[in-house]
């Protein structure tokens, strides 16, 4: 149990954050959170209560607001960003801004002692080779703008010793600041509302991991922080190297009405198709503790109680 750490999370009030916020004030930590709260999100509502929480509603791209509480943080979590290829093709600039330009910001206000848990995506590898894993020495050949950035931010934050960073899978369950829109809560959502999907590029494979294992991630690396420096590190379920195709199949199973349907035409805007092994993280004594079959069950529960297309960033 990593406890006892003065920790900042920029963008704390997202999809990510409003699971690993309360994980963290769980295990004795301190958390700050600075959002700007642009979905109107009241996600860490349930931990108002917790003296050791502290909120800014503000720009986590703005030093004013960062220098102050950065003099006080042990750890560091940006998880501030525009997210995913179709909203940062919809507003490039303010993609830029933020998940380029206010990263980098952040890193340079640093000091050296201060460690950073970086979230990062595997999208960074583009499209893979056939039949061959992506490790972290894999070539990162980002197609989307989305992608590029985090390569970059990636590159720049490893150059400090005290970071880790994390190519995350495609992240799916329910959060109290819940997004429709990532590939198998929208698939599962669309199995329960609409029984099919239209399925662009169906071959296209990728890894998934469930959100809670993403927290897990993150507090076992701050647990064993020194032996975990300086390093990328894969995050995924290593039985879920699946196609959309075959994603499908598994929500069938779940679903039986579940029709998939396959395009003639059309592109997958994420721009990502390659498998990739876990086994640098899995190394260390991480594993992830909830399974695709559960994530999917999880999730048909949820979408019975939410119907509304606010939930989603785009």
């Amino acid at each position: 149990m990593a406890s006892g750490y003065n920790i900042l999370i920029t963008g704390g009030a997202g999809y990510l954050g409003s699971v690993m916020v309360p994980d963290f004030l769980a295990e004795g930590n301190k958390v700050t959170v600075v959002d700007n709260f642009m979905f109107h999100q009241n996600s860490l509502a349930a931990v108002c209560a917790d003296p050791n929480f502290e909120v800014v509603n503000g720009d986590a791209r703005s030093e004013e607001i960062l220098k102050p509480l950065l003099k006080k943080a042990d750890v560091v979590i940006p998880l501030a960003a525009l997210v995913g290829a179709p909203l940062c093709a919809k507003d490039p600039v303010g993609a830029t801004a933020t998940n380029l330009d206010g990263q980098l910001t952040l890193l340079k206000l640093l000091g050296k002692d201060q460690r950073v848990l970086m979230p990062i995506t595997n999208s960074g590898y583009g499209i893979g080779e056939e039949d061959k894993y992506c490790t972290e020495e894999s070539p990162l050949r980002p197609l989307s703008l989305y992608g590029k950035h985090k390569v970059e931010v990636e590159k720049r934050a490893l150059e400090r010793d005290n970071t880790i960073s994390f190519r995350l899978a495609t992240v799916f369950g329910m959060a109290p600041r819940m997004r429709i829109d990532l590939l198998v809560n929208d698939f599962v959502y669309r199995a329960v509302y609409d029984r099919a999907v239209i399925l662009f590029e169906s071959h296209f494979k990728r890894n998934y991991i469930h959100i809670r294992d993403v927290s897990l991630a993150f507090r076992h690396a701050l647990e064993n922080f020194e032996t975990m420096k300086g390093e990328p590190y894969n995050v995924g379920l290593s039985d879920a190297n699946l196609s959309k195709a075959e994603l499908c199949d598994k929500i069938k199973e779940h679903l039986p009405h579940f029709m998939p349907v396959e395009a003639e035409i059309g592109e997958d805007p994420d721009k990502r198709d390659y498998i990739v092994s876990n086994d640098k993280i899995e190394a260390t004594g991480w594993r992830p503790l909830h399974p695709l079959d559960l994530g999917i069950e999880e999730l048909v529960k949820g979408f019975t109680m939410i119907r509304n297309t606010i939930y989603g960033n785009i």
